[in-house]
């Protein structure tokens, strides 16, 4: 059973007409419930007009918003999620500046927006934008409030440059265009000669970087004055150019700016109403706001706002009944939900729309649309420890791992352990569960959420495990073949490959590194195996083993030994102490216990950029 609501988005009509419809038994089997009307599913609106259960040549569906940031234009011209209790919510609750952490691509310009519209005044009814959505059903005391604030809106989603002066200019024309928005502050008879001095610095880009850093606070105390309200300020994706400072080495250039920046506008600012600011990060106290302390941050592990950002699973069912492939659901949930808002289950908005915009291919949508650079920072302070524990993510397992939402990036170098906290906010993990703990953090098992984060993870990490993607290409994929072509001459030429181009000696000086090593390139077979690695098995610990996922593969066991060996016959001497210790410690017992019937042992003798292999199968 559908809502009024849900039909009347569906058949392109008000809700009061399907209401009154309903009413004057014009839909069949439609039924009063407290709630409103329920209507059958396979309710139907043909082109006469008439509404009856039945197929029917259905009319032109509306295109979805790929890329559209726009409220006016989302609402009146695509298929338009409403998330427009967002509103309410925000009125009930009245905090003074509010802080959504959410990962990118999951709708933060666009429900900003839809706030700018809702608030702002204007010289026209934009009231009209929203009698259609739930927020106008709530009633009188909702409804007041819009159209009724100046606005002050900045998104700096593509304040993304290599240098500061870049990144500077870009902020000037950002600030240029908003107070271009605002001329009726340079004829108003109650702003000071030198207020409109200082506003037409900016709007015509001669103000300088501490001038520039005053411009919130400054158009905020104009506004006021002008309108006798007192503005809302809201500033969208505010991190984006952190991050970019944090990669581009004008770090501290950027948090000088934007403490005074931000500070201006949301610390002590009699001027403001509220404030509305998203991002990926958390505020952290060593970042740009320290000292502010009357934001209330709406993180990823909060309840509050939890439906807002994303697609609810009812909404994701209702654009597939629209789009007429409801039939997709599974194989869409298994690819882009698993996302958990606070005790919400979410779906990637960004992947969801362009999986039914083209014709329902699973594809990696949402990574696709950057380049991963926190992924990428994060990596690179990875220990062996974490190596591995992203490797069992990929291998579909919770790992567990302390949340502290407070952590900026600069802090991975002090604890790499921190690589969780950005990787969950930033939307490659998932809370499974967790528990809050005295100091604020959280303790929680995580794992990768879907299909489309697993293919980022196999693509990145093993990257980044492998050194160079021209070389996991290459000398991965033929490690791989020479595998399950049991070909031992292959393999070793694979490896030996791979060690002589990437590997330095001074890297190769310990068990632990080639075992990374083995451990990145395995888990390129993750699809056919189980991979597992320093596990309890008979009467000792193996390696690596890779169990099954079918009969028609091998099990396969792995045991390592490095040294230095001074001739290809101690090392051929170990690589057989290997496969013993192998046999003497039953390494095969767990293996064989799940029914595995052939298994391919491999001893592998390590010394430099040199490695001797053999194998035996039984």
């Amino acid at each position: 059973m559908r809502t009024c609501k849900e039909a009347a988005q569906e058949w392109g009509i008000a809700e009061r007409t399907v209401s009154g419809l309903c009413a004057n038994g014009k839909i069949p089997n439609a039924l009063k419930s407290k709630k409103g009307w329920e209507i059958p599913d396979d309710a139907v609106k043909p082109d006469d007009g008439r509404v009856k259960t039945g197929k029917y040549k259905r009319e032109r569906k509306r295109p979805l918003p790929i890329g559209i940031s726009d409220y006016v234009r989302a609402q009146s011209e695509y298929y338009y999620v409403d998330k427009t209790m967002l509103i309410k919510e925000f009125l009930d609750r009245k905090p003074l500046v509010s802080l959504f952490t959410r990962p990118r691509r999951f709708g933060k310009t666009l429900n900003m927006d839809m706030l700018r519209v809702f608030f702002e005044i204007a010289e026209t009814d934009t009231g009209v934008y929203f009698r259609d959505k739930e927020i106008w059903n709530c009633g009188e005391e909702y409804r007041n409030h819009q159209g009724k604030y100046p606005v002050i809106f900045l998104t700096f989603k593509d304040v993304k440059f290599d240098s500061w002066p870049a990144t500077l200019d870009k902020i000037a024309g950002l600030l240029q265009k908003e107070y271009g928005r605002h001329m009726e502050l340079l004829k108003s008879d109650r702003i000071a000669e030198y207020e409109k001095d200082y506003f037409n610095s900016v709007l015509n880009k001669r103000a300088n970087e501490v001038e520039l850093s005053a411009s919130l606070e400054n158009l905020s105390k104009m506004l006021d004055s002008h309108y006798g309200v007192k503005p809302i300020i809201i500033i969208d994706e505010y991190d984006t150019p952190i991050q970019e400072g944090y990669s581009r080495d004008f770090y501290e250039e950027i948090i000088g700016f934007m403490r005074t920046f931000f500070s201006g506008a949301f610390k002590d600012n009699e001027h403001l109403s509220y404030g509305f600011l998203t991002g990926i990060l958390r505020i952290a106290q060593e970042s740009i706001f320290s000292g502010l302390n009357n934001v209330t941050v709406n993180s990823v592990m909060d309840q509050e706002y939890s439906s807002f950002f994303g697609f609810t699973d009812r909404e994701v069912q209702q654009l597939l009944r629209y789009y007429d492939v409801p039939e997709k659901s599974e194989e869409l949930r298994d690819w882009y939900d698993g996302y958990c808002f606070g005790r919400t289950e979410i779906y990637n908005p960004w992947s969801v729309i362009n999986y039914v915009d083209r014709g329902c291919i699973p594809q990696p949508y949402w990574a696709n649309t950057g380049k991963n650079e926190i992924l990428d920072e994060v990596l690179r302070c990875a220990t062996d420890d974490v190596s591995e524990q992203l490797i069992a993510l990929l291998q579909k397992k919770a790992v567990v791992a302390r949340i502290d939402q407070n952590v900026v990036y600069r802090h991975l170098t002090e604890e790499p352990a921190n690589i969780y906290s950005l990787l969950l906010v930033s939307g490659y993990l998932k809370a499974v569960s967790g528990m809050l703990q005295s100091d604020g953090t959280y303790l929680c098992e995580v794992s990768v959420p879907n299909r489309e984060i697993a293919a980022v993870y196999k693509r990145e990490i093993l990257s980044h495990l492998l050194q160079t993607g021209a070389i996991m290409k290459s000398t991965a994929n033929k490690f791989a073949e020479s595998l399950y072509a049991k070909d031992v001459k292959r393999l070793q030429h694979a490896i030996s490959e791979y060690l002589m181009i990437s590997a330095s000696y001074y890297d190769a000086g310990t068990e632990g590194f080639y075992h990374g090593l083995m451990l990145g390139l395995v888990a390129l077979l993750d699809d056919n195996y189980r991979i597992r690695s320093n596990r309890e098995s008979g009467e000792g610990r193996f390696d690596i083993s890779l169990f099954p996922r079918s009969s028609r593969y091998p099990g396969i066991l792995m045991e390592f030994k490095y040294g230095k060996y001074t001739d290809d016959a101690r090392m051929n001497e170990e690589a057989e102490r290997a496969i013993r210790q192998i046999d003497d410690k039953r390494y095969d017992m767990e293996m064989k216990d799940e029914g595995v019937e052939t298994i391919l042992k491999i001893g592998m003798a390590f010394f430099g950029k040199h490695v001797k292999i053999l194998q035996e199968l039984c």
